[in-house]
């Protein structure tokens, strides 16, 4: 890619990342993001956009798999119908799964409850050249635990460790281990989908007639549902406490399921590009390896069409 083509695309992308890009500069309050935000799109150009960053994002996930070099791990968090697994679908539809993985975490079983909180994540990092999706995250170590104290009973901590620091704690260890794997070559990108509770009720309601859909439905995602508040300020203080410069979160509006998908993949793409992939060249001893293996396929290939031409009958 060009210096020419690489401004071209960091300006095209930029006003669909930066607005709702959050580092930690400056104060957050999820208040001041609006749910419903289209960014002047309609639907025809926000599909022309996801399709051209599908397209950028396969060339790079070729790269980035060739090169062995960087991971990248992306995390998705949301309230219950925030269209998190849609999202993946279509931004990552065409990636060649040799080298993505999705991780679901959903409660931890009695294995994981006998490990940190981070154990089960850890173990499930993208490894250099591939690109890790984690559908709810660590995060959730800091949001359900916190609105259901049970839930946090029941990993069995020492109870001299469960004081009311212990949030701020996690925040600590959290960011720690984040800018750890920055620091070994793993790019941190962070997405809270920001969904409107009345949004949430019209998606409930269409789970509810599409009898393909219906199995996505729990009465917990009405007993949830009852809780938004306290899980609106406990995302907030997430995002807070937890944004950094080298895993920053993006506050993603995602009322209009297409324009989520064109931040979610634009701030993707540009992370890529940042990274200046490009496919290993051979060193002088392959490439003279290459001309030997080169020299005895033409030969045999040679050998190949001459032997085809007395194989062939004589005219009458």
């Amino acid at each position: 890619m060009s210096k020419k083509s690489s401004k071209s695309l960091a300006q095209e992308l930029d006003r669909y990342i930066t607005p709702f890009r959050y580092d930690g500069s400056g104060k957050f309050h999820l208040k001041d993001h609006k749910t419903d935000e289209k960014g002047d799109l309609d639907k025809e150009k926000a599909q022309d956009i996801l399709d051209a960053n599908k397209k950028r994002l396969i060339a790079f996930q070729e790269k980035l798999y060739a090169q062995d070099r960087w991971s990248v791990l992306i995390v998705f968090q949301a309230m219950d119908a925030g269209g998190k697994d849609s999202a993946i679908k279509a931004i990552f539809e065409g990636i060649n799964p040799q080298g993505c993985a999705v991780s679901a975490f959903k409660a931890p079983n009695s294995k994981e409850l006998d490990h940190d909180f981070l154990w089960r994540h850890a173990i499930a990092l993208p490894e250099r050249g591939h690109i890790g999706i984690f559908n709810r995250s660590h995060y959730e170590e800091c949001l359900v635990t916190r609105v259901h104290p049970e839930v946090l009973a029941k990993e069995k901590l020492p109870s001299k460790l469960v004081t009311k620091n212990i949030w701020k704690e996690r925040f600590e260890d959290i960011c720690a281990w984040e800018r750890y794997l920055a620091r070994n070559g793993t790019v941190v990108l962070k997405f809270f989908l920001n969904l409107s509770k009345d949004e949430q009720r019209e998606r409930f309601l269409d789970r509810l007639e599409d009898p393909s859909k219906q199995w996505k439905f729990s009465m917990d995602d009405i007993k949830e549902r009852a809780l938004w508040p306290r899980y609106q300020a406990v995302y907030q203080d997430i995002v807070r406490h937890t944004a950094t410069p080298h895993a920053p979160w993006y506050v993603v509006p995602a009322d209009h399921k297409w324009f989520a998908r064109v931040v979610i993949g634009s701030a993707i793409v540009a992370a890529l590009e940042k990274l200046d992939l490009r496919f290993p060249r051979a060193d002088k001893a392959s490439a003279g390896e290459f001309d030997e293996v080169r020299k005895a396929l033409e030969k045999e290939e040679k050998a190949g069409k001459k032997q085809k031409t007395r194989k062939q009958p004589h005219a009458q």
